[in-house]
């Protein structure tokens, strides 16, 4: 049965038009959906984001709500960004999405990235003094950019005056979604 713990809260999930990893995407949208959040889903275009599984094989298809550059990032309590190797390298040379995320830290409202997602938040010199974790391939990056890299299914960090949620892959999919239901209550 559904619940209403999060009617009223706007979630923002910003992605490329191919290559998201699709649970990373599609599993939040549908939980965070069903505890009453609208979750609107920001690709580069308008045209349908063609998910992949284990960055290779074809996954569902999913309508993007609206596009990158039609985002007010004043409407929305949380940013979600999904992984996905190809998604995340796009992104974080995408200047809208960059200038998303940081609006979102610097407004001091939460960001939840998972997997290859942390890669917008070293592009966006984000992550300095926070703890975070990811994937494992990206703990070099995430130390460089002076961040605290640690293997964990969920970090939730606070630190700064804004709370970063972060987890490694979909198998932490439980833990991370859990996370953020309780950022946003």
């Amino acid at each position: 049965m559904a619940s209403n713990d999060l009617a009223g809260r706007r979630i923002l999930a910003i992605v490329t038009n191919y290559g998201v990893e699709q649970d990373e995407l599609v599993v939040p949208l549908h939980q965070l959906r069903e505890d009453g959040a609208t979750v609107d889903v920001a690709a580069v275009s308008s045209e349908p984001i063609k998910t992949l599984v284990g960055d290779k094989d074809p996954g569902e298809t999913v309508q993007p709500t609206l596009n990158l550059a039609a985002v007010d990032p004043d409407a929305y309590d949380l940013l979600l960004v999904p992984g996905g190797t190809l998604n995340a390298d796009s992104l974080r040379v995408n200047d809208t999405a960059v200038g998303l995320v940081k609006t979102f830290a610097g407004t001091r409202r939460p960001v939840a990235a998972i997997c290859h997602g942390a890669w917008l938040l070293v592009e966006a010199a984000l992550v300095a003094d926070k703890t975070l974790t990811s994937y494992a391939s990206l703990s070099t990056d995430v130390r460089n950019a002076g961040g605290n890299w640690v293997d964990k299914s969920v970090v939730t960090d606070p630190s700064g005056g804004w709370v970063l949620i972060t987890s490694r892959n979909p198998g932490d999919l439980p833990d991370f979604v859990g996370e953020i239901r309780k950022a946003l209550q």
